[in-house]
């Protein structure tokens, strides 16, 4: 079984489901075009660009740790893209409160996975890192995008006028959507959090769980063995 350190191929289902989506983002800027919207033609290419993204840190061959984040990461930013454009048209031609929740909660979970797989990634081939602060990282991770994008929702109100956060002087409507998106993206984080820790260390998953079980455990032994031996105490279990 791959391990999470190590370039793994890409399936042909992964495979599919990234250049669907791709194909889908294509028509999304085509249709941008066709309706003279500059904004929907260029979030369009920008779009088809992150779709890449996976792709373009391969190129590094394997000189970079990053080339080594799983490309599960990948399929979920890519589904996540296309509901955003998605998301995009209906939000100017529909007035569906729910999508904002959706996208907010979507981000926190493919972010604190990408942050679980990062952080395990980063610390090496030789060095473990436990799970329990993979899974912080992962969280912390999240909540730094979300922090970082309300940043960008403010700067845009108060600098070009936008109503990303539907601000208003004279009521609290504004702080209202800024909390509400800040509250699903912690459910998003820490369920994503959850789903990849459990999934990565065999709790969870495919046929494949219980080998990938015992290699942690047997991991997690070693790792103590020689903490003790390093402290020099003796194991006595």
């Amino acid at each position: 079984m791959k391990k999470i350190n190590e370039i793994t191929p890409i399936p042909k289902a992964h495979q599919i489901i990234w250049w669907v989506c791709r194909g889908l983002l294509l028509i999304f800027s085509i249709y941008g075009i066709l309706n003279n919207s500059v904004t929907m033609f260029l979030m369009g290419l920008v779009s088809i660009a992150f779709s890449h993204l996976w792709d373009m840190f391969q190129m590094f061959g394997g000189k970079s740790f990053i080339t080594r984040v799983n490309y599960f990461s990948q399929t979920l930013l890519n589904i996540f893209i296309v509901y955003g454009c998605i998301g995009y048209i209906l939000n100017t031609r529909t007035n569906i409160a729910f999508l904002d929740i959706i996208s907010h909660f979507g981000s926190g979970f493919i972010a604190a996975w990408f942050g679980y797989d990062f952080a395990v990634v980063f610390q090496g081939k030789k060095r473990h890192l436990s799970p329990a602060l993979a899974s912080f990282f992962a969280f912390t991770f999240s909540m730094f995008i979300a922090v970082g994008w309300e940043l960008y929702e403010f700067t845009m109100d108060r600098v070009y006028g936008y109503r990303l956060q539907t601000s208003d002087l004279i009521s609290e409507i504004g702080l209202t959507d800024t909390m509400t998106d800040f509250i699903c993206c912690v459910i998003g984080s820490l369920l994503g959090m959850l789903a990849v820790a459990f999934y990565r260390n065999g709790i969870i998953g495919g046929k494949n769980r219980k080998k990938l079980r015992s290699e942690v455990v047997a991991r997690s032994k070693q790792d103590r063995k020689e903490e003790l031996e390093f402290l020099g105490i003796e194991d006595n279990k």
